[in-house]
């Protein structure tokens, strides 16, 4: 399978908002969140969120965590994308989202929260993209 120049530019942007995303970490909290994320794929794919994160813009950044919470509902995400969103959010200590909210999770979000919670928890070898 071929990738036409529009999918691989696509996936280098991804990729690249997606490592700014962790390279902006300043803390073990932001780092498993920011990793949870990038891992998840599919909410970093939405322009929404990218903005609501400061991430659209091509020059580095702060990103804006408070920003996305306060917009989870008006994101266009499905109620399994927000479900993920509140929980890796509230790794930050954003929002008040309950640890119940996995149940929301299908397996590999779910799969994708407990490794984020290992991480946060300082159990670093599950780490999927690491800082560079």
């Amino acid at each position: 399978m071929t990738l036409t120049s529009a999918a691989t530019t696509d996936g280098f942007l991804r990729e690249s908002r997606g490592q700014r995303l962790i390279d902006a970490a300043t803390s073990d909290r932001e780092l498993a969140a920011a990793q949870a994320l990038v891992e998840e794929e599919t909410i970093l794919a939405h322009r929404s969120v990218q903005r609501a994160l400061g991430l659209e813009m091509p020059s580095p950044s702060a990103v804006r965590w408070e920003g996305l919470a306060g917009r989870v509902y008006g994101l266009g995400l499905d109620e399994e994308q927000r479900a993920f969103l509140g929980l890796a959010l509230s790794m930050l200590g954003i929002g008040h989202v309950s640890l119940a909210a996995v149940s929301d999770l299908g397996e590999r979000r779910l799969a994708v929260m407990l490794r984020a919670i290992a991480r946060l928890a300082g159990n670093d070898t599950l780490a999927v993209g690491t800082r560079v």
